[in-house]
């Protein structure tokens, strides 16, 4: 595969690319973010990264790229349950309306999209399908979650892969599935104990007053032996309330600590007390970039304030998840 990036951010495309083993190079990159360009240029600092807006790149540009294969991640601020849902009048949807205007024009073979669950509802799939027709594209969209791949984390989301013949599926694609073909789910998902940060000073991240006291009752509180987690977002570290689960250092058969904390109200001093007992803190930026299946040797600059650090994760793939979807691609 001879691969253009688009919306590439972090890197997630690259990183699952590396890890399908899908014989394959990323001919160039494009995002206007500065903080996810200089984190990708960290990672990948040999890899011609286009920090301009998608709308940018003209037909004869990408052309002469000589890439037969698009990987993309278009914003998905438009399509989630939790924002206006302006769909196609959003304006973050214009640039990729611009992709698919000119994918007639354009010499690609493979695309891969991904995006938030809900969008497989939405005027802009419409437009992304009947694209793909009108360009002759075969196409197999796909609702997937981590935690059908072993991986201890729920993060529904939207794919769609599509070829142009002769090359075809070894599969017979049709409605939209939410399981990839020829693939078992797997049995069971890993203990999060083996992400968990061992040498970090974790001091800075467990919850503060204000949190144990107001929003203690809507954390979903994880522990070692817990085999899931819920879908973190870019909001992550600043906001409790549905951003993502949180961890505590008990073992779980402690967790009926918790439980007791309706004996007390939550203004007083014997409440506050009990919460501390619970050792609450949020995950690292590192350990949900394990969650979101980085390897290791994924890093941030030094510069990347854990603010910057799980926005951008937030905004981020899951990187076994895409990397079986490339498998499929090939």
């Amino acid at each position: 595969m001879e691969i253009l990036e688009l919306y590439s951010g972090i890197g997630g495309m690259h990183w699952a690319l590396k890890a399908s083993g899908v014989e394959g190079k990323i001919k160039a990159a494009v995002d206007i973010n500065p903080t996810a360009n200089s984190v990708y240029k960290h990672n990948f600092p040999e890899i011609t990264l286009l920090s301009r807006n998608v709308q940018s790149l003209t037909p004869k540009f990408i052309n002469k790229l000589s890439v037969d294969t698009i990987l993309m991640s278009p914003p998905c601020q438009p399509f989630t349950r939790n924002g206006l849902q302006e769909d196609i009048n959003d304006e973050r949807t214009k640039s990729f309306i611009y992709i698919l205007s000119i994918l007639p024009e354009l010499n690609v073979t493979r695309i891969l999209i991904e995006n938030v669950k809900g969008f497989e509802q939405s005027k802009m799939r419409d437009l992304l399908i009947g694209t793909l027709e009108k360009c002759g594209f075969l196409y197999q969209e796909f609702i997937l979650t981590p935690t059908q791949f072993g991986v201890p984390n729920t993060r529904h989301r939207y794919y769609c892969i599509a070829k142009k013949p002769p090359s075809s599926f070894n599969f017979e694609a049709g409605s939209l599935k939410t399981e990839l073909p020829y693939r078992q789910n797997a049995n069971d998902c890993f203990e999060i104990s083996l992400i968990l940060d061992q040498n970090e000073d974790l001091a800075s991240y467990y919850l503060g007053d204000k949190i144990l006291t107001n929003y203690l009752d809507t954390t979903d509180i994880r522990y070692s032996t817990s085999k899931n987690t819920c879908c973190f977002t870019k909001a992550y570290g600043r906001y409790v309330k549905g951003t993502g689960s949180v961890y505590s250092d008990l073992p779980e058969v402690k967790s009926e600590m918790y439980n007791k904390l309706s004996d007390f109200d939550p203004r007083s001093n014997s409440y506050l007390q009990l919460a501390h007992q619970l050792k609450i803190r949020f995950f690292t930026p590192r350990e949900i970039s394990r969650l979101m299946s980085f390897p290791e040797d994924f890093t941030f600059p030094k510069s990347t304030s854990d603010k910057q650090k799980y926005m951008l994760l937030g905004n981020s793939i899951n990187v076994k998840v895409v990397a079986e979807l490339i498998k499929l691609l090939q």
